[in-house]
């Protein structure tokens, strides 16, 4: 994992290499830049900007980033018997703006206290919804990327505003958005959220608002940050547990397929809608229920009406995959014969790798264990596509692993069908993603084995008391 240092640290060898060296401000910067990065340290999050360095003083004082002193500023307006609205507004308008520039902006905020600051600006302006509304969107500012701000006043608080404000979109927008991004990459916080009730709350308002397609997104976004696993510091996270919750408590696959039906017209919010039910579908039952309330039936036509629509494809094809995971939704799938749709979508926009990799895990996923559901795709030149998404995405990593495991699929029940592959190349392009991506190893192993092509494959653990052979 790469080092860290502080602002004040990096600001320090600036200054040095300036005085000690006699630099100029410029050589000083990039010279300091160059140390730490061959030190391993991640610069990602210190302001790099010359004109802190130069004239040393103005008036006596050090010379301060405008974000610095644009919080400084705010917080003496806000420390004041009655401070004027406009004066604050302006002050968290730019500092919305410096945050905005990027992520070491606003470390440098964090780092300087901006959340207690903006914390109290909530609190003062919580009956006030205009200057309520630009206070969160500053705070969606200041925590984009830097999560670790939040503390428990705030899960507390933010999660309240969804029920004092649940009649005003204009205040749920921001709110929800800010709670969205306290949650990416934080295991905690997300179960902070979920313990004030967070989960009934949102799926109450995407039903009652939904006609309301930006919050409807929105909230989307949210709930689906909720199920994720991208904490890296936390062994094991709830994404699977609340994805559950999310379905049991809030009822949501019905309310949120009802919501989609009247989306049909508007494939941004469509995605969106489609994309949060992939992050559901985590149970067999849960994939059976949305096929019983006509998703399916739904998600095809959508594909089939929408094939120009790249974001869409990727986002149904990744949703076909995770409903998939039933057999009973695999087989119709195949007995609809709708392979041939999922084969368009994937040809048409074969230069994305993003839809050559979800439609060759959806293909996997049907394949397997299915050999009805094999020649179906075979029939329809499917493995044709897999293997031309291989030649074409050769340097993507996601899209040769699931092409090798579609092949490896397509045949390890029916054998003939690997005389087939062969003939087009199939072993070379799969020893090719072999070289040149290590994480696609054993897909890769795996689909040669089921080929019959030569494979080595090492026995890394015999039984026997000792070491991993390596």
């Amino acid at each position: 994992m790469a080092k860290h240092i502080s602002q004040q640290t990096f600001d320090d060898v600036v200054k040095e290499n300036m005085k000690e060296f006699d630099m100029e401000v410029g050589e000083a910067l990039e010279d300091a830049i160059k140390q730490f990065e061959s030190q391993g340290v991640n610069l990602s999050n210190i302001v790099k900007d010359a004109s802190l360095y130069v004239g040393g003083t103005l008036n006596g004082q050090p010379v301060e980033h405008p974000v610095i002193v644009t919080l400084k500023k705010l917080s003496k307006l806000l420390e004041g018997g009655k401070a004027d609205n406009a004066d604050v507004c302006a002050c968290l308008k730019t500092f919305e703006s410096e945050c905005d520039v990027d992520l070491s902006r606003r470390c440098l905020a964090g780092t300087n206290g901006a959340y207690p600051v903006l914390f109290k600006a909530c609190e003062k302006y919580r009956s006030e919804p205009v200057m309520l509304r630009r206070c969160l969107s500053a705070l969606c500012a200041l925590c984009n990327g830097q999560p670790d701000v939040l503390d428990i006043r705030g899960t507390v608080l933010f999660t309240q505003l969804l029920d004092e404000y649940r009649n005003d979109v204009e205040t749920l927008e921001p709110t929800v958005k800010l709670i969205r991004l306290f949650c990416i990459k934080h295991e905690n916080n997300r179960q902070g959220f979920v313990t004030e009730k967070l989960i009934t709350k949102l799926v109450c308002l995407i039903d009652e608002f939904k006609a309301a397609g930006t919050l409807v997104k929105e909230i989307c976004f949210a709930l689906r940050v909720l199920t994720f696993d991208d904490d890296i510091r936390v062994p094991f996270g709830k994404g699977h547990e609340h994805a559950k919750m999310i379905v049991a408590e809030g009822n949501a696959l019905k309310t949120i397929l009802n919501i989609c039906n009247d989306y049909t017209h508007d494939v941004g919010v469509l995605g969106e809608l489609f994309s949060t039910l992939s992050k559901l579908a985590v149970r067999d039952e849960f994939c059976k229920e949305v096929m019983d309330l006509g998703g399916l039936k739904l998600i095809l036509l959508t594909l089939q009406e929408n094939l120009k629509h790249q974001a869409l494809c990727r986002q149904i094809l990744s949703l076909l995959k995770a409903l998939a995971g039933n057999d009973n939704v695999k087989v119709a799938i195949v007995a609809n014969n709708e392979v041939s749709l999922i084969l368009a979508a994937m040809t048409t926009h074969q230069a994305n790798p993003r839809v050559a990799e979800a439609g060759c895990s959806l293909l996997a996923t049907v394949a397997l264990r299915n050999p009805e559901s094999c020649k179906k795709i075979i029939e329809c030149n499917g493995h044709q596509v897999v293997l031309q998404a291989m030649k074409i995405h050769e340097k993507e990593s996601g899209v040769q692993k699931q092409a090798c495991m579609a092949l490896r699929n397509m045949v390890a029940r029916i054998r003939e069908n690997s005389e087939l592959l062969l003939e087009l190349g199939a072993e070379a392009l799969i020893n090719k993603a072999r070289i040149s991506h290590k994480d696609c190893d054993d897909e890769a192993k795996a689909a040669l084995r089921d080929l019959g092509c030569k494979v080595e494959l090492k026995e890394l653990w015999t039984g026997e008391k000792g070491t991993l052979q390596q």
